[in-house]
């Protein structure tokens, strides 16, 4: 009974010790996934500046792809001292594409982002259990980094797109009732930008790391030979 014991704690310290790149790669996709949330839900994503300050008083607005904000000591909000903010409605036409693309991908990289980390996290707990499935553990670091891969690029097409937008200072026609100008005198980067590019990174770092799990194989004769092995020294022992 201990050589069994033994024995499935050398396996599992094996397994373990072959799938450290596969736990990396699930830490990196941990932090992908929450900086990929933190910049969904970031409102600076374009950051214009502005020449009338009579609305927005520090003339500066920031434009994400949910709502647009700024400092105004003529128009506040409900819940705020000094801001003004205005949500995006799903049937405002003037929404460039850009921004509709950047809602639903980032939606759907929230999804499989979760997806690839539950993958992950059911393969790591067999090969830490010492469960030598190699079928189930090979499949699910397979999804899991495929996951990665996919939420990765939902990530990078928004961000690119944008900062495409913000490089070449494209309008967007408000209505009078966002108090924005159609255009600004300059705009630049926000700070969601750079956070997503560095979710994208992560996340395809991920996703390659997942995929590169080999499954310890043992040769026939190295199988047959601890076999013999545990055999013999389970019948020596009292």
């Amino acid at each position: 009974m201990g050589c069994c014991t033994e024995n499935t704690a050398a396996r599992r310290e094996k397994h373990g010790a072959c799938s450290h790149l596969q736990l990396a790669a699930f830490a990196l996709g941990m932090v992908g996934w929450i900086l990929c949330t933190v910049s969904m839900g970031s409102v600076e994503w374009r950051v214009w500046h502005v020449d009338n300050t009579t609305i927005i008083s520090s003339g500066i607005a920031w434009v994400g792809i949910w709502k647009v904000c700024f400092i105004s000591y003529f128009q506040v909000s409900p819940g705020y001292k000094e801001q003004f903010c205005h949500k995006f409605s799903g049937y405002d036409s003037f929404i460039p594409a850009e921004i509709y693309a950047a809602q639903g991908l980032l939606l759907i990289a929230m999804f499989t982002g979760l997806l690839g980390l539950t993958a992950t996290i059911f393969a790591l707990r067999n090969v830490y259990m010492g469960i030598t499935h190699k079928t189930f553990i090979t499949h699910f670091f397979l999804v899991g980094g495929c996951f990665y891969i996919f939420t990765g690029l939902c990530v990078l097409i928004p961000v690119s797109w944008n900062f495409y937008s913000v490089t070449h200072n494209q309008s967007i026609a408000f209505p009078p009732s966002y108090y924005m100008p159609s255009s600004p005198v300059a705009q630049e980067a926000g700070a969601a930008i750079p956070v997503g590019i560095v979710a994208v990174i992560l996340l395809l770092l991920s996703g390659i790391f997942s995929l590169l799990y080999r499954f310890p194989d043992k040769s026939p004769q190295a199988v047959s030979e601890q076999e013999h092995m545990s055999s013999w020294l389970c019948q020596s022992l009292p």
